[in-house]
């Protein structure tokens, strides 16, 4: 059954990520990563998304969007991805052969509180979480590695909370794991993230539903969510 993409989406924020199909590599060499950030760059002057945060991964990636109007976000994604596949295919001679990405974006709704702060952290340390760098800021291809350095890789928006101070401690901070896999875990099934009557609200009124049984089909039973904060440096 294909995903139902979130209606309503006007003023929400929403963790978005997309995969290569079958695992595919999106992202092979550095020039690939680049090209894909023009291309980003490129989106937002079509359709000026507000990003907020984003981590490209060797087969997938991971946006941070606050959508403005309810079509926003669905023109940003379907031009990006239609676009990257076709020069995706193009720079390998492989048009005609396929799908590059597995199915549609996922998208989690996000309440703009600690958990906003809690998925903004999730993103920006999926380098050092896959162990490709020793600190989160090193891996080249998001959004942390852009403010650390000063670089304009992708128009960043501000975001609707402030961050921590000692942001950059706080996504490396290890000491959160078991939180971080139940995150993955909601993000996976496509939950929105926040408080258990936040979350009520928003899957209501965006047609998610909160449960699943053993076969992966809807159950009465809910989900109650996650709600832990990043632990801040003393």
């Amino acid at each position: 059954m294909p995903r139902r993409r979130p209606s309503s989406s006007a003023g929400t924020v929403f963790h978005v990520m997309n995969r290569g199909v079958r695992r595919w590599r999106l992202f092979e060499q550095p020039v690939d990563y680049q090209l894909f950030l023009d291309l980003m760059r490129e989106t937002c002057e079509r359709t000026p998304l507000r990003l907020l945060a984003y981590c490209l991964m060797p087969n997938h990636f991971h946006l941070v969007v606050w959508p403005a109007t309810d079509s926003e976000m669905r023109d940003y994604m379907h031009w990006l991805t239609v676009t990257h596949s076709k020069r995706w295919h193009v720079s390998r001679g492989t048009a005609g052969t396929g799908h590059v990405y597995q199915d549609r974006y996922k998208a989690n709704p996000v309440q703009t509180n600690h958990h906003f702060l809690k998925v903004c952290r999730y993103v920006e340390r999926n380098g050092l979480s896959a162990k490709l760098v020793e600190r989160a800021e090193d891996w080249p291809w998001c959004s942390l590695f852009q403010r650390c350095r000063g670089r304009g890789a992708v128009p960043l928006s501000a975001w609707p909370v402030d961050a921590p101070k000692g942001w950059v401690g706080v996504v490396n901070d290890a000491s959160s794991r078991e939180q971080e896999e139940e995150l993955r875990a909601q993000l996976k099934r496509g939950l929105p993230i926040g408080e258990p009557d936040w979350q009520k609200s928003t899957a209501a009124r965006m047609g998610i539903s909160l449960a699943l049984n053993r076969g992966g089909r809807p159950r009465k039973k809910p989900i109650p969510g996650v709600g832990f904060q990043p632990r801040l440096p003393s």
